[in-house]
């Protein structure tokens, strides 16, 4: 068994970095584009498109810390906690969305991806460094290590660089045109209703 766990923490870590996390961008994608599809910015708007940001948020920075930082009990309990904090998030989004917009089968199953793909990413960092969590609960025999620091072997640097970039454009930038969009529509429908105001109070003067 021992001889088989290098090949097993190799192909673990394949599957994490391949395969789970551009899963979860490619999931966001499609979200993104479920969210156009309703046009969000006249229903739900700028409340759920701020919802659909702090999820990026919770699931983006512990992405960021596995990435370049040690994975250490105090780092996978952040992970967890991240983790807690994003389905308390999802929960949130969808109950104010389901009253404002009508949210399709495929949106749902989009949803479905985006919180179960973050839970096995996690699952697989538990369990590559499982002397690490067991000692996050005071079992093993390995010590918590509760310090924050850089990754004494870093990833390929070719890895971080692609991934930052598919982040930014498949993740950020979407999700920021999305809110863009959700504000200009919110300041059109004030400006629209404040010109009628105004043609009401000069038609009744």
């Amino acid at each position: 068994m021992p001889a088989d766990l290098p090949a097993f923490e190799h192909a673990a870590r394949l599957v994490l970095m391949y395969g789970l996390v551009p899963l979860w961008l490619l999931a966001g994608v499609g979200d993104w584009l479920c969210h156009r599809a309703t046009q969000i910015e006249r229903n739900a708007g700028v409340t759920e498109s701020l919802l659909h940001m702090l999820m990026l948020a919770e699931v983006g920075l512990p992405l960021l810390l596995v990435l370049f930082l040690e994975v250490n009990a105090l780092l996978i309990a952040l992970v967890l906690a991240a983790l807690v904090i994003h389905e308390i998030t999802a929960w949130w989004d969808v109950h104010y969305a389901s009253r404002r917009r009508h949210i399709a089968p495929v949106e749902q199953h989009m949803h479905s991806l985006l919180e179960v793909l973050p839970l096995a990413a996690a699952s697989y960092v538990v369990v590559l460094h499982w002397d690490q969590f067991l000692a996050l609960f005071g079992r093993g025999t390995a010590p918590a290590r509760m310090a924050l620091a850089l990754k004494a072997e870093p990833l390929p640097p070719a890895y971080l660089a692609g991934l930052l970039v598919a982040v930014v454009l498949l993740a950020g930038l979407p999700y920021l045109e999305e809110l863009w969009r959700c504000v200009r529509w919110r300041r059109r429908e004030r400006d629209a209703l404040l010109a009628q105001a105004t043609r009401a109070m000069r038609g009744g003067s």
